[in-house]
């Protein structure tokens, strides 16, 4: 009898790999996005479902991240930038801000070694000044020990907001004394969180909302977007594959 168990547990394991087999070899890996941007959501609506506090969706998200990391690298992803908390974020209870802000702490801290390990370099975006210096001595230390990582970059958007990334930039514009005839897309674009990583070609958004909710509104003006109704935790490398497919069969016209 336990023979059998453990025969039909190596079958499911091996069906859902040659699943994802199946989902990759429809892709060109050509034609990969090298900048996808993430609005990961549905972490909370994934805790109530189950009947567990919104912590414990927010926990699973994370070790979602790592999974989609993974597969980001094999597909040859070399930017993949997460919406992980926004300017608009704070309007939450104080518990839940600072069981987010742990989460951020832990995360950072557990998961360095993979991120060395995978080739995982950690960069972010944001008005970092206003996270706790737990969180901000966490960010800084891994970065430290990814920044020699060249596989993929992770882009952690924290405390971030498009609008507040286009008024910072207008803030460091003024401040340096640019002149009117001197402010181009270029020039703008030069001051913006993500000048040394470009803009994405692929925005994600899982939960099945429509929205972009103030997140990389410069960035994404000439971006796919692909809606998943997968809850967040829920995300997979399937429904990764599924979006990098569905972007692949758009004709990007990029305004034209």
């Amino acid at each position: 009898m336990s023979n059998e168990v453990s025969i039909n547990t190596v079958e499911v394991i091996d069906e859902k790999d040659i699943y994802s087999a199946e989902e990759l070899s429809r892709i060109d890996l050509n034609k990969i996005p090298k900048h996808i941007a993430i609005i990961m959501d549905g972490n909370r609506r994934w805790a109530k479902q189950k009947g567990l506090p919104p912590m414990m969706g927010h926990w699973e998200g994370a070790e979602t991240l790592s999974d989609i990391l993974k597969a980001a690298i094999e597909l040859g992803v070399k930017v993949l930038t997460v919406y992980a908390f926004s300017t608009e974020n704070w309007g939450r209870s104080h518990d839940e801000v600072e069981d987010l802000m742990d989460i951020f702490e832990l995360y950072l801290m557990r998961k360095k070694q993979f991120m060395v390990t995978e080739g995982v370099k950690l960069g972010g975006i944001g008005d970092f000044s206003r996270l706790p210096e737990r969180v901000l001595n966490a960010y800084n230390d891994t970065k430290k020990a990814t920044e020699h990582c060249d596989k993929i970059q992770l882009t952690l958007a924290l405390n971030y907001g498009g609008r507040d990334e286009i008024r910072r930039a207008m803030v460091k514009i003024l401040d340096d004394g640019i002149s009117s005839d001197q402010l181009t897309e270029e020039c703008i674009t030069k001051y913006l969180d993500t000048h040394e990583i470009g803009d994405p070609e692929l925005l994600i958004r899982t939960s099945g909302e429509m929205r972009v909710s103030n997140f990389l509104l410069w960035q994404i003006s000439y971006a796919e977007i692909y809606s998943s109704e997968v809850l967040w935790p829920d995300f997979s490398a399937r429904e990764l594959y599924n979006a990098v497919d569905t972007y692949q069969k758009r004709c990007r016209r990029l305004g034209g």
